[in-house]
């Protein structure tokens, strides 16, 4: 792989807009060297029979099954609320019109 220079960092750092001072740029050679390096070696893996995965742990679906089931009536469900205006929750206004 080619050795990365400051010129190449300092590229990087103009193509995402970052401002960096000479020794931020002077430390980033040897930060991104670092992470390119280990790139390399994880690129390296023997991965030609591993099975692509979302997750490392098999997920497993524990939703139960959507079944109908009978409900409150809308006369059960407003038999308590403090205010009712047309058949639903009367509540107090929190916003302005604006």
């Amino acid at each position: 792989m080619a050795e990365l220079t400051r010129d190449d960092v300092a590229h990087l750092a103009d193509l995402a807009r970052i401002d960096l001072s000479d020794a931020e740029l002077d430390r980033m050679v040897g930060e991104l060297g670092v992470i390119l390096e280990s790139v390399a070696v994880v690129q390296q893996s023997p991965i030609a029979d591993v099975e692509p995965m979302s997750h490392p742990m098999p997920i497993v679906n524990v939703t139960r099954p959507d079944e109908v089931r009978p409900g409150l009536t809308a006369e059960q469900a407003l038999a308590a609320a403090p205010a009712v205006e047309q058949q639903r929750f009367s509540v107090p206004r929190i916003l302005d019109e604006d």
